[in-house]
């Protein structure tokens, strides 16, 4: 494993986990600490912070995480619910900025509805802390979700790494496949982005309603994409870029092409896997 450009095999194993934030799946937050102490505590041990300082960053990482600094400081963990539990035990792994956050099956002891909201916070935190975050789960659902890119492992095996739209359309074998649901049209449209599925000059727009027809952003997916045509009863959307650029159309038909091209290329490697 290379880490900064550095195998970790040498490297001093007590400063390299103080350079990594951790979060598991049962959070491990001491009983005996209120809740203050808990998140300061990975500052407290690499030294080099005054009190105050420990005090500020305490709050900082509450505030970041939705818990009020005031209303949860001095608590102690019993008082929390299990969600809560897992935002202390997120702050806590940032305590000291790592570069780097191993979550290892963090949410996997939620109920469904608090895993989802701990999942929507992470990628808000994400967002405002730009941090590498190494996310270890079971749930396909979940990995589609929080993942830029995605390794799927098989007896202990790297099988394929890239990202969700790489794994739907592309994937590497029949595990892989099954897996990720790769011939499920559904899991497609889901993941699949519109700038798949763009057409300059859809014949279902005449040139003179062209700059009529609905919006919708290049981020957006083939679902969303087919939801707003079918909801507006519009003959195409106008994809645009985040700088409100015009890409090109999309269209029910161009969706449907770009869903059979997909699915012919996965026929096409199978028949060349088998």
């Amino acid at each position: 494993i290379i880490i900064d450009d550095k195998n970790v095999l040498e490297e001093n194993p007590i400063m390299l986990r103080r350079r990594i934030g951790y979060v598991i799946q049962q959070v491990g937050l001491f009983p005996h600490m209120n809740i203050a102490e808990n998140v300061r505590v990975t500052a407290e041990i690499a030294g080099g912070w005054t009190k105050q300082r420990l005090a500020e960053r305490v709050d900082e990482l509450l505030d970041l995480v939705g818990l009020p600094p005031d209303e949860y400081r001095k608590r102690f963990p019993r008082q929390l619910s299990g969600g809560q539990q897992q935002r202390v035990g997120l702050a806590r792994a940032l305590a000291t900025d790592p570069a780097i956050l191993l979550m290892d099956e963090p949410f996997g002891a939620l109920d469904a509805i608090t895993r989802a909201r701990m999942q929507d916070e992470l990628k808000r935190i994400q967002r405002d802390v730009h941090k590498t975050i190494l996310f270890v789960s079971h749930d396909i659902e979940e990995a589609f979700k929080l993942g830029d890119q995605i390794a799927v492992l098989n007896e202990g095996k790297l099988v394929q790494l890239g990202s969700p739209v790489d794994l739907l359309a592309n994937p590497k074998n029949e595990f892989v496949s099954k897996l990720v649901g790769a011939e499920s049209v559904l899991r497609q449209l889901e993941y699949l982005p519109v700038i798949d599925a763009l057409d300059n000059e859809p014949e279902a727009v005449s040139s003179a309603h062209w700059g009529d027809v609905p919006t919708c952003s290049s981020d957006a997916t083939l679902l969303t994409a087919m939801l707003n045509l079918l909801a507006s009863n519009a003959p195409a959307l106008s994809v645009q870029d985040k700088n409100q650029q015009h890409l090109g159309y999309i269209t029910l038909a161009s969706i449907n092409t770009a869903i059979t091209h997909v699915r012919r290329n996965e026929a096409t490697h199978a028949e060349t896997t088998i």
